[in-house]
C-alpha cells in the first residue's frame, strides 16, 4: 500500500472511530424525564404507570417526584416533601405555565407535557437535542464534572436519590381511596451540592442506602434546562 493509502486508511478509521465514540457519549447522557405526582391525585396513576412504561428505556433517565399540595384532600403523600414541590413551582415561569399542576412531565428541565399522555411524552423525548454537557463521571465515591461552557450565572449541581424499584402504595383516603398504587424511580432526597462555573471539578459523593440510585443532574438556575445528567 502507498503512503498517501496508508494516510487515508488511516484518516478514515480516525473518523470513523471518532463518530462511534460521539454516539456512545451521547448514549451516556440520558433524556431525563421528571413526573411530579401526588398519590392524592386521581389523574396521577395513569401518569405513574406512563413512567414505569419510560422506565424501561435504556436512553432515558425517570425520576418521579411527589408534591405536597394535594395533601389536604385527606391523604398524605408517603413519599411528598416540601422541596419537591418547590422544584415544580420554580419550573413553571420557564415552562410559560400559569401554576403547578399534577400529573406534569418535564423533560430535560426544558420542556412539558401532561404525564398521562404517554404519546406527547414520547414526542418530546424523540425531539430532545443531546445534553450539551459537560462531561460527568460518578464514581463510587466522586463525582468529575469536566470544564465546559457554563451559563454567566452558572449552573446547580443537583443530587437525587432515587429508588428504581417498583414499590406499591395502599392508599387509605383521599381521591384515590381503596386504591393500590404503583411508582417507580421514586425521588427520596434532592441536595444541591453547589455551583458549577464552567471548570473541572471534583466533589465527594456520600453513600446512598442499599438499593437505591444517585442521579446528578448539572442545570441552568431557577428551573432551566438541564445541561448534563449521568446516575449510577
Amino acid at each position: 500500500m502507498s503512503r498517501t493509502a496508508t494516510v487515508l486508511a488511516g484518516f478514515i478509521l480516525v473518523a470513523s472511530t471518532g463518530g462511534i465514540i460521539s454516539a456512545t457519549a451521547e448514549q451516556r447522557s440520558p433524556v431525563v424525564v421528571e413526573l411530579f405526582t401526588s398519590q392524592g391525585c386521581s389523574s396521577c396513576p395513569p401518569a405513574n404507570a406512563n413512567l414505569i412504561t419510560l422506565s424501561q428505556r435504556p436512553d432515558v433517565l425517570v425520576l418521579s417526584f411527589a408534591v405536597t399540595y394535594w395533601d389536604r384532600l385527606g391523604w398524605k403523600d408517603t413519599f411528598g416533601k416540601p422541596e419537591f414541590t418547590e422544584r415544580q413551582v420554580i419550573y413553571e415561569p420557564a415552562l410559560e405555565q400559569f401554576g403547578p399542576y399534577t400529573p406534569q412531565m418535564v423533560v430535560n428541565g426544558s420542556t412539558t407535557a401532561v404525564g398521562n399522555r404517554l404519546e406527547d411524552v414520547e414526542a418530546l423525548i424523540a425531539s430532545a437535542a443531546p445534553l450539551p454537557g459537560p462531561a460527568l463521571d460518578l464514581g463510587t465515591a466522586i463525582l468529575s464534572i469536566a470544564a465546559g461552557n457554563a451559563p454567566a450565572s452558572g449552573a446547580d449541581i443537583w443530587r437525587v436519590t432515587y429508588d428504581p424499584r417498583t414499590v406499591e402504595v395502599p392508599i387509605g383516603r383521599g381521591e384515590n381511596t381503596g386504591r393500590t398504587l404503583a411508582h417507580t424511580h421514586v425521588v427520596h432526597a434532592l441536595e444541591n451540592l453547589g455551583n458549577w462555573t464552567g471548570t473541572a471539578l471534583d466533589l465527594p459523593v456520600l453513600p446512598v442506602p442499599n438499593g437505591f440510585k444517585t442521579a446528578i443532574l448539572v442545570q441552568e438556575r431557577n428551573g432551566g434546562p438541564i445541561l448534563a445528567a449521568v446516575t449510577n
